[in-house]
């Protein structure tokens, strides 16, 4: 094997990631491009992996065109998986090994290191991915696997055939006997995130564990496997308190082509006023018509796109001198055809929104934002979320992130309990 010498901090030759991405999924429809903090599966484990220094290369193997688009657009290689080894019952081992045979030819060199990488892991951080690849690259081990401290009594309700008792029976403990934590053996948990294999080994054994096996411990606040639906919610409520937000997470001009904005509970406090002739009456902030007023100025294409068929959304729309699309059932749809028509590709669309009927909408666009209050679904979808709630002011703090520091922070008192 070639390993890294402990003097040297840079990898002998390759370091591949692979990150297996099929299309198809029976527990989560296109989980692999399903949205967590604002960003597909798939292209929050390709982030991960080029952020890991000890990494060369990012390659996605699917069979999906759609998931090979979003994994180019994080920077990745794609390799097309044969729809042999993309079925159901195909192995990680068996993609992983295609895709190190296609990316060796490809490049004319040979891998001395992959990682399996999976995207359903959506908290796993480069450090951890570092980690496991200087395991095997550099401190001699043949594989390494990413674990968690556990400390549950684990069951089982099918008691063997010599068992005193029938009924359920501890696997890793005896029932009749409740240690301390402090006195029991620390277990560990395999996280399903991150694997390494010295590559010769990997092919030798077409298997992800052989040899001696370097245990990488983890956070166990961020193990969390997307594999249902009820998955995927707890991983997007939980978004907005794991992921980071480093210098420049915010979006800039620079990476933003237009600005598209919900109206009820974005615009507004989601609170309704009606008089006794049935005319409605809502509460806009002063500071947000200043930020779209800046926005148009810095030719920001801006549009108002919202749910209701309301008159008041259109007078609003009106006096901010602002395009309008409402009474809008599919928001989604309508927002696809508007950036069509004004020749504005989706991912360098800002969108915000604060509720659930957003979340198609907040998928298809490269820049989804909710504001503070919203709902939690659609916070842990938005890659960014406002300081302040709809309605008092989250729309002008948005042009200051675009526009600058003189557009930071909006004017006004805060609610002590905004209302939804």
């Amino acid at each position: 094997m070639t390993h890294w010498p402990a003097e040297r901090g840079g990898p002998p030759g390759r370091v591949l990631a692979v990150i297996p991405a099929r299309g198809g999924s029976k527990g989560v429809p296109a989980k692999n491009l399903a949205p967590v903090g604002g960003v597909p599966l798939v292209a929050r484990a390709v982030r991960a992996c080029l952020a890991a220094p000890a990494v060369t290369d990012v390659v996605v193997s699917t069979d999906d065109a759609a998931v090979a688009t979003a994994a180019r657009a994080a920077g990745a290689e794609v390799v097309t998986r044969p729809a042999a080894i993309a079925g159901d019952t195909a192995t990680s081992e068996a993609a992983v090994l295609h895709a190190l045979d296609a990316f060796e030819e490809r490049a004319g060199a040979a891998v001395d290191v992959v990682l399996l990488v999976q995207c359903t892991s959506p908290f796993l951080l480069a450090d951890d991915i570092g980690r496991v690849a200087e395991a095997v690259a550099r401190d001699g081990a043949d594989t390494a696997v990413t674990v968690a401290p556990f400390h549950g009594f684990v069951w089982r309700d099918d008691a063997p055939d010599d068992a005193a008792e029938p009924g359920g029976h501890g696997v890793n403990h005896d029932k009749a006997v409740r240690p301390r934590r402090q006195d029991r053996p620390q277990d560990l948990l395999e996280t399903g995130a991150a694997y390494a294999m010295d590559a010769t080994g990997f092919r030798a054994h077409e298997h992800r564990f052989f040899g001696r096996t370097e245990l990488v411990r983890t956070d166990p606040a961020r193990v969390l496997e997307i594999d249902d639906p009820h998955d995927l919610a707890r991983a997007r409520a939980l978004a907005p308190l794991l992921d980071t937000a480093p210098a420049g997470a915010l979006p800039t001009l620079a990476d933003v082509d237009a600005v598209v904005l919900d109206f009820d509970g974005t615009q507004t406090d989601d609170r309704v006023l009606i008089d006794t002739d049935g005319r409605e009456f809502v509460s806009v902030h002063r500071g947000d018509g200043l930020g779209i007023a800046a926005l148009r100025r810095a030719g920001l294409p801006t549009l108002i796109l919202s749910t209701e068929q309301n008159p008041v959304v259109a007078a609003r729309a009106r006096k901010l001198r602002l395009p309008v699309l409402h009474g809008i059932d599919r928001k989604d749809v309508a927002l696809k055809q508007w950036c069509e028509e004004q020749g504005i590709a989706p991912e360098r669309v800002l969108y915000a929104g604060n509720d659930v009927n957003d979340l198609p909408c907040l998928a298809l666009v490269g820049w989804p934002v909710a504001v503070a209050d919203a709902h939690d679904a659609v916070r842990g979808a938005a890659r960014a979320v406002t300081t302040v709630p709809g309605g008092y002011g989250a729309i002008r703090e948005i042009a200051g992130w675009l526009l600058g520091p003189s557009l930071d922070t909006p004017p006004g008192p805060l609610p002590t309990s905004p209302g939804k």
